[in-house]
């Protein structure tokens, strides 16, 4: 059994580093929203984000804050009085003082004080750094084959159009939804910061919530459709410091999914644990 304990900032040490790589496969139509500005007259309603090479990807930013809010629901944390504003009457996330807590261990939190959904303020004084960090996940052109491109209205895309009817005077109000299309496959990198022990075991919760979202959804509009994603090929590397000392870095499989899934990493994650060493 780990001791739990709260740490200060000033004894936190950074032991190593697990890196986390692999493919996200659309399943279904995949819509994370852009910027409208410049759009040309004719053109998409609701366009997909984009790079700056015009093709479309999934922020770091989206996919850490889908996992964040998956998390909260599963360790019962997304209550009103357990959450605070992040942006007020608009953002709100879980924080607390639990120095045990995954959500906040996992995701950061910072010392201060904040104000509660209920209204309620709450002192934050134990500090914690952020462990996981996400990367953007960019395109991998190839898996836009070609045969999927003969039915694509734009060069990576799909167009969606949908109705929505107005329940009393029937009205319609027609839109465009770009999408990105099933088969898409992008390629992602999480690092995720081990400083103690019980951050190894923390681990844990980072695979069981990219289980969960494979049976939610990524993006907008999932209760329509949208947004079913699957993680592939994923591979397990740990770079402790001497590792980053001595300079060979992901050198060390600790696992590959190959053709598993994450039910199966998850099974098999206290083999996984014991190969994050020094």
């Amino acid at each position: 059994m780990v001791e739990n304990k709260v740490i200060k900032m000033e004894e936190i040490k950074l032991l190593g580093k697990v890196v986390i790589k692999g493919l996200i496969e659309a399943k279904t139509g995949l819509r994370i929203g852009g910027s409208t500005v410049g759009l040309d007259i004719g053109g998409v309603d609701n366009p997909v984000i984009k790079d700056a090479e015009g093709k479309p990807y999934i922020p770091g930013s989206s996919l850490k804050g889908k996992m964040r809010s998956l998390l909260e629901k599963a360790e019962g944390l997304a209550s009103e009085d357990k959450r605070v504003w992040l942006v007020k009457n608009r953002v709100s996330i879980h924080m607390c003082n639990d120095p045990d807590c995954a959500v906040c261990n996992i995701f950061g939190r910072t010392n201060g004080y904040q104000e509660k959904v209920t209204g309620e303020k709450i002192e934050i004084t134990t500090t914690s750094p952020t462990r996981l960090i996400v990367r953007d996940a960019v395109l991998i052109e190839k898996s836009i084959t070609e045969e999927m491109r003969k039915n694509l209205d734009l060069e990576y895309t799909e167009v969606k159009f949908e109705n929505s009817i107005d329940r009393i005077t029937s009205a319609a109000n027609p839109r465009q939804n770009e999408r990105v299309p099933a088969g898409a496959q992008f390629e992602f990198e999480m690092i995720y910061n081990v400083f103690d022990e019980k951050d190894k075991e923390n681990l844990r919760h980072v695979f069981k919530t990219m289980r969960l979202l494979e049976d939610d959804y990524l993006g907008s509009s999932g209760s329509r459709g949208y947004g079913k994603v699957e993680f592939k090929d994923v591979k397990i590397y740990w770079n402790s410091i001497k590792d980053y000392e001595s300079g060979k870095l992901n050198e060390k499989i600790i696992y590959e999914m190959k053709d598993k899934t994450l039910k199966d990493l998850l099974n098999d994650f206290e083999e996984i644990k014991t190969q994050i060493s020094g």
